[in-house]
């Protein structure tokens, strides 16, 4: 991969595995320094970490709770206090706890809502405090800081079953979106990323057999599933000076799942 982010740093929260762990080393693969974030499983992250330096890349893996105030001010110390500065920061941290409205418990609800949405919260607002008060540097990035949203097809697309992970994606594009209209003028890009279903370990019970991958296909016009790859290089361009013009667009990256392919025969 061409070194496009060459001299940068970033964060991205649940970097320790799935897409996260493939933006991690997209994002190494680029030039950039990265700090993989986790919450459990620490080996994954460290496993991450010398993969990266393995392949001549630099990276540390910081333990935080996203949803803990607390501890997403410690995890942005860790990394200036590793690399000195941010110009990155992608917020993947996300969780699900399906159930049906009926058996859905407060304590679950508030959960999904405190990760997936008020984490992605907390993560932007301490990276824009950051962006605002560090020197500039037009020479390695147009903007003074990139922050990239990842989101989900379900903040289109209503699931039942599981009202709380929809109902945080939602709110995660409309953050995204007036972070954008707030931040711009300073200087700062913020975008999106919603992904459909990507192959991670986390749903593998949705493509590990033959008979739930046929199924999974009957949603993805593209005719197949995407991959970490596919959402990983997008990190990357939407991080570049590639994408200098794009700030508050919440790419779908779906293989068509979003066109609602139930329709194709007219319903």
């Amino acid at each position: 991969m061409p070194k496009t982010l060459d001299g940068q740093v970033a964060l991205v929260t649940g970097g320790s595995s799935g897409i996260g762990a493939g933006i991690c080393r997209a994002m190494a693969a680029a030039g950039v320094a990265v700090g993989v974030n986790y919450n459990s499983g620490d080996e994954d992250a460290k496993r991450v970490v010398r993969e990266i330096e393995e392949a001549g890349g630099r990276a540390v893996a910081i333990g935080a709770d996203v949803s803990d105030e607390g501890d997403v001010e410690r995890m942005f110390d860790e990394l200036l206090a590793a690399f000195g500065r941010l110009d990155i920061l992608v917020a993947n941290a996300g969780l699900q706890k399906d159930a049906p409205i009926g058996e859905m418990s407060l304590k679950d609800w508030r959960t999904v809502i405190d990760v997936n949405l008020t984490g992605q919260f907390l993560c932007a607002r301490a990276a824009i405090r950051i962006f605002d008060r560090q020197e500039p540097r037009p020479e390695i990035s147009r903007a003074r800081g990139k922050i990239l949203c990842i989101s989900s097809v379900h903040e289109i697309i209503p699931w039942a079953g599981r009202v709380n992970y929809a109902a945080s994606k939602g709110g995660v594009m409309l953050l995204m979106k007036s972070l954008a209209q707030e931040v711009l003028e300073r200087g700062i890009r913020v975008n999106g990323i919603a992904p459909g279903a990507i192959r991670t370990p986390i749903n593998k019970e949705a493509w590990g057999t033959d008979e739930a991958m046929q199924e999974l296909l009957e949603l993805i016009p593209y005719g197949r599933i995407g991959e970490v790859e596919d959402v990983a290089r997008a990190a990357v361009w939407l991080a570049s000076d590639e994408s200098d013009y794009v700030t508050g667009h919440s790419l779908v990256i779906d293989g068509g799942m979003t066109l609602y392919p139930a329709f194709r025969d007219n319903g």
